[in-house]
């Protein structure tokens, strides 16, 4: 192994620190939306958390600093990279000011082996004006975002039922984005077409018909235009009267980088961004091309060409184009931005469609063609014109004949179209078989696509090579605007809406000049000429006080919301009784779905993603609320009952706190409002709580497996807390908990009533009481769908012993918090 391979092999694990990035968000006391003024978050502190605290890079940077006396920074080498590398100083225990333990930052454009080397030779200390620049622009995306976020969602979903988003968000890059697609739309419909004509004479010459263009190009009076036409055709006979030939070239690409790559995945190979971002990280991941994030569409000087191309030499599809350039001789890519990050996105290695899924093979097709492309000579052709007159007016046609097909060759998408003209000389006089008088008329322009919004965004700053894909994103995930045939950003109702209110209120709040004064100020901070918490504190005040002027007016944009979505009173359909009123609430099925009672005027939240029924009419004992069973989506979703108004305001004190991974640990099933279904709640007597219930501890986390009363008959137990699926005796008639524990691991006992067809029990009985943890005929017929299998060891059970967090006897358990009591009814 060479030095090069060796650096590399180093390398390349360091690249995962970039998945340490830290997030900010508010401490918990800032999380209830009901509970925080909006305003307050303005000046409420913020903490950095891991973005995936699963993966434990934290404490793994700490153990492997142990001992080590130097720390280098590899990372990428920019804002974004800078703020992570001090993020490493802080999880590695290393100060930049310690002078017993040092720390160095390499700065480098590419992998090469002479980069690397001479970063190795020229360390300095890491850039904290460029980390704090990245804190400043979280800190203020955070605190301005969360703020007008949480108070458009909560003041207007709980006003209008047809409002199909479960969050009305804001952002100081989204909402400038979203805005460039609203006024395209608004220039489509307040578009009025005009009419025009043009002349357009045709000649025979040597058997081929040629339609001239005229000079004018065309006109919008069609009395001028027949006059012009009645000219032509009263002479009939067109001279030549000038004929011009010039070479011209088409310049090969340079390099490639994160924002052209999205735009010709979207225009050419109709991949989103975000698809396109997650086809390249695999890529890289696996080694077939360079890190697909970087600005820069320039190579450094001392990028191994020659050692690239040899890379794909063998390569079946275009391994004899690119013997033909180590042959006869590449060329170097034309100058562009060198951003000091990364060099331009390249193939590292060979591969086929054989080794790659369809969508990761053609855009790693693209990257290959496009940097083959780079180093390809340029197109060559001739571009010929032969101008004409005829009664006193002026046309035109035009040749173009390919002399070297160079990088298009290549990207074949990029060729010339040849056009070939038959011999004409300057005097020829060519009578005219006839004259098209053309009527068209003028077009709005279409709505913009994924690659004209990526570019409208590069061009005001708004967002960065790693973010712009995730702002488009999120437009179409909030429902603010739709992707149609062609990657074409269609608004919708909401999304136009949504603007119109902000331009009603205050414009700045839309328009990309908003992120271009947070941008102008953070480039200061990264300069060291602004302090960082005095440009925070500026920006923030700004924001707070266009917060503040926007809450009071806010009626200009309800005015709006009120013309175009239909009020709570008036959407739904009738669905459950009420418990306070005992009236029906209506049921609104866009999202957030949620019940609504007109009488009281509530709105209750439901799960997302899924289906909602009633449960047998049967009410909750605390508050006299009829039970609703939540299905979510997919064949092996999980069901649970749940009270309307136990989900949206628990009863018992604490459960947020004790049950708050329940409501993402399962990918967010239960959503906006999320509180305490029947499935957390403690209630002693209740048949459907998890006292009732909960049967075991979960193998896989500290929650418990609930019997799920709906399942029959493919019955299976579900953990209220993750994913752990467990499959119980199939096709039998019925199955439920029993008031009896297991002596031997707490375990609640359960009764099966087996299909007399199918038992396994002896002499035909069907009835069996058991444990399934200790009962050897239960536990044989228990299948672990989900999670990690129960097994007994040495006559124990050496997983899931006792009924899981807050359930008596068992493992995690306990008395029942002191603090937590019944609601009073």
């Amino acid at each position: 192994m060479n030095l090069k391979e060796c650096l590399m092999d180093f390398l390349h694990p360091l690249k995962s620190l970039q998945s340490l990035d830290m997030f900010s968000d508010f401490p918990a006391k800032y999380q209830d939306w009901a509970a925080t003024d909006p305003a307050d978050l303005f000046q409420a502190p913020i903490r950095k958390t891991e973005a995936n605290p699963k993966a434990h890079i934290c404490r793994h940077l700490s153990q492997e600093a142990r001992g080590c006396s130097h720390l280098v920074l590899w990372l990428d080498c920019d804002r974004e990279g800078e703020n992570i590398c001090f993020e490493v100083i802080q999880c590695t225990g290393f100060q930049a000011n310690d002078d017993r333990r040092k720390v160095y930052r390499a700065r480098f454009s590419s992998v090469t082996e002479k980069d690397i080397l001479k970063a190795m030779n020229c360390l300095v200390e890491p850039n904290e004006y460029e980390a704090l620049a990245v804190d400043a622009r979280q800190e203020i995306d955070l605190k301005v975002g969360v703020a007008f976020t949480r108070f458009q969602t909560s003041y207007f979903q709980g006003k209008y039922g047809n409002l199909d988003s479960r969050v009305i968000s804001y952002g100081p890059c989204q909402t400038p984005t979203l805005g460039f697609c609203v006024q395209r739309y608004l220039q489509i419909t307040t578009f009025k077409p005009e009419k025009f004509w043009a002349l357009h004479p045709h000649v025979m010459v040597d058997g081929y018909e040629l339609q001239l263009e005229w000079e004018r190009h065309k006109l919008f009076d069609l009395d001028v235009t027949l006059m012009f036409q009645k000219l032509v055709l009263q002479d009939r006979i067109l001279e030549v009267t000038d004929m011009s030939e010039k070479q011209e070239s088409k310049g090969r690409p340079p390099g490639l980088n994160t924002v052209n790559l999205l735009k010709i995945a979207s225009s050419a190979l109709g991949f989103g961004p975000q698809v396109t971002m997650q086809l390249a990280e695999r890529l890289y991941t696996q080694g077939f091309i360079s890190y697909p994030r970087t600005e820069s569409t320039a190579y450094p000087s001392s990028f191994d060409f020659k050692g690239t191309l040899s890379a794909l030499a063998n390569n079946p599809m275009w391994g004899d184009y690119v013997q033909g350039l180590l042959s006869g001789g590449y060329h170097k890519p034309q100058s562009g931005k060198d951003a000091g990050d990364h060099p331009p996105i390249t193939p590292m290695r060979s591969a086929n469609e054989d080794m790659l899924e369809r969508d990761a093979w053609r855009l790693y097709q693209y990257v290959c063609q496009h940097f083959l492309g780079t180093v390809s000579p340029d197109c060559k052709y001739t571009r010929t014109k032969v101008e004409f007159s005829i009664g006193g007016e002026f046309f035109h046609c035009i040749g173009l004949h390919v002399i070297v097909k160079g990088f298009t060759s290549i990207m074949p998408w990029l060729a010339v179209s040849e056009k070939n003209l038959p011999q004409f000389a300057k005097g020829d006089k060519i009578e005219v078989s006839k004259v098209e008088l053309f009527e068209g008329q003028t077009v709005p322009p279409d709505y913009l696509s994924e690659s004209e919004l990526i570019s409208l965004m590069e061009k005001n700053g708004i967002g960065t090579d790693a973010s712009i894909s995730v702002h488009i994103n999120n437009i179409c995930e909030r429902n603010y605007v739709q992707v149609q045939a062609g990657r074409k950003l269609v608004p919708t109702a909401l999304g136009i809406t949504l603007i119109r209110g902000y331009q009603c209120i205050d414009p700045d709040l839309c328009l990309p000049d908003i992120r271009g004064f947070i941008e102008q100020q953070i480039t200061l901070v990264a300069k060291g000429e602004a302090d960082h918490s005095c440009v925070v504190q500026h920006v923030l005040e700004q924001f707070r006080r266009k917060y503040s002027y926007f809450v009071k007016q806010i009626d200009n944009m309800d005015a709006l919301f009120e013309a175009q979505f239909s009020p709570l009173a008036d959407s739904g359909r009738a669905f459950s009784k009420c418990g306070k009123c005992l009236r029906y609430m209506k049921y609104i099925s866009s999202q957030p779905s949620r019940l609504y009672c007109g009488t009281c005027e509530e709105v209750y939240y439901l799960p997302q993603k899924g289906t909602i029924k009633l449960y047998k009419e049967l009410t909750c004992p605390l508050d006299n609320f009829e039970l609703l069973i939540f299905a979510m989506a997919g064949p092996e979703g999980k069901s649970f009952p749940l009270c309307p108004l136990c989900y949206n305001n628990p009863p018992f004190e604490g459960i947020d706190a004790l049950f708050g991974a329940s409501k993402t640990g399962s990918s967010g099933m239960l959503g906006k409002g999320a509180g305490m279904p029947c499935f957390l709640c403690p209630h002693p007597t209740c048949r459907h709580s998890l006292i009732a219930q909960g049967v075991c501890a979960c193998p896989e986390c500290n929650g418990t497996l609930v019997l799920d009363p709906t399942s029959a008959p493919k019955w299976r137990l579900y953990c209220n807390m993750c994913n752990c699926l467990v499959l119980l005796p199939h096709g039998a008639h019925r199955i439920s908990t029993t008031r009896e524990r297991c002596p031997e691991c707490d375990s609640t006992i359960i009764e099966v009533d087996f299909n007399r067809n199918t038992t396994p029990l002896e002499d035909g009985a069907t009835l069996h009481v058991g444990c399934i943890l200790c009962d050897d005929l239960l536990h044989s017929l228990v299948e672990v769908k989900h999670g990690k299998s129960f097994f007994k060891r040495a006559g124990k059970w050496a997983r899931a012993r006792g009924r899981g967090a807050y359930r008596g006897r068992g493992r995690g358990f306990g008395k029942m918090d002191p603090k937590m009591s019944f609601r009073d009814f």
